[in-house]
């Protein structure tokens, strides 16, 4: 098996979030990236930089005026300093347009306003997603690290990590989220239907995968299921629910399945299994999995209380699929417990080791 990652992806490091109305320390932060490396060199797994790709693989799933907007957010909001007028060190929201929080059945199209404080507003959906000198870089990295994974599966129909920090999965098509700017997950989704014709997306991440089922609603040739928390009262809340199952061409081939707050292994297991047993029937050619280890019961912010032996599982049931793999890294901020998650669900996918 080989890994993907740049060390660009570093360079982007978040001074603030806000939670339950306090700017708080980041959480996404790049010794997560360090911890995960750890686990992949124990077990002798090559990591590779990916090329540099641009932005051509994202033209599919995001759109050109949020690509835009996240290229050079930075750079024009320190043009805002003048006498009197002293912006934040990092680009963050302090208005948002109304829009439909559930999934959008139409796209919105380019932000009316010119100002890069509206455009601010409407292309970050919430005050997680704080953007400094070098998120677009450190963003876009991450992306050609699900890229190239994508790409080495397509050549070896066999399995690839990509250890994707910044996460993606909550990156809609024209906006950011949840710690994610660029849809890591659906960037290798998109880049393996240039091989097959059917692909597969499963989330087991402890949030909802929102941005990656906005991405693939309505359309038929990318399987979306997502195990996670119960949304009611847990990040993203406006998505996430069973009963969001696709619109148009893509009715049938979304499903969520959301867990009680405080399930641990076999509640999340069972689902799981659910899962494997909706895509079996879809058959695809090849699977991304989004994995994601803030299902973790010390994460500083999951509700779900898996243990470490959890992920051995997760790994095994995963690889029973005997499909094309890539593994792209969502979230997980427990540092100490992520290199331990990530070496377990290794030994679940049959990696044996150095």
């Amino acid at each position: 098996m080989k890994a993907f990652f740049s060390e660009e992806q570093l360079l982007h490091t978040p001074q603030q979030f806000m939670r339950l109305g306090r700017l708080s320390a980041p959480t996404d932060l790049p010794s997560r990236a360090e911890s995960l490396q750890g686990a992949l060199a124990s077990r002798g797994i090559k990591v590779e930089a990916p090329s540099d790709y641009g932005r051509k693989p994202l033209d599919s799933i995001h759109s050109a005026d949020y690509l835009n907007y996240l290229e050079t957010a930075y750079s024009r909001w320190q043009s805002l300093k003048a006498p009197g007028v002293d912006p934040g060190p990092e680009v963050l929201p302090n208005l948002s347009p109304y829009y439909n929080g559930r999934v959008e059945q139409a796209g919105r199209g380019p932000c009316p306003s010119p100002s890069i404080v509206a455009q601010t507003g409407y292309y970050l959906s919430d005050l997680s997603c704080p953007i400094g000198p070098q998120t677009w870089r450190s963003a876009l990295r991450s992306t050609h690290s699900a890229v190239a994974a994508a790409d080495h599966v397509a050549s070896t129909h066999g399995m690839a990590y990509a250890l994707c920090r910044p996460s993606g999965h909550h990156a809609h098509r024209d906006r950011a989220g949840g710690f994610c700017y660029l849809n890591s997950s659906a960037a290798a989704a998109s880049r393996l239907l240039q091989t097959w014709s059917k692909v597969a997306v499963l989330d087991v991440d402890a949030h909802h995968g929102d941005g990656t089922q906005n991405i693939f609603y309505q359309r038929a040739d990318v399987m979306t299921v997502s195990l996670h928390a119960d949304p009611s009262a847990y990040y993203p809340f406006y998505t996430g629910y069973a009963e969001e199952r696709g619109y148009g061409a893509g009715e049938g081939y979304n499903l969520n399945l959301p867990l009680a707050h405080g399930s641990g292994n076999d509640p999340f297991l069972a689902a799981l299994d659910t899962a494997l047993t909706a895509l079996t029937g879809y058959a695809p050619e090849a699977l991304v999995l989004a994995l994601g280890f803030d299902t973790y019961k010390d994460d500083p912010i999951s509700v779900l209380k898996l243990d470490i032996d959890a992920y051995r599982d997760i790994g095994a049931r995963v690889a029973s699929l005997r499909l094309p793999t890539v593994v792209v890294q969502e979230g997980g901020y427990m540092v100490q417990a992520i290199g331990p998650a990530l070496d377990a669900f290794l030994q679940g996918m049959g990696h044996a080791g150095a």
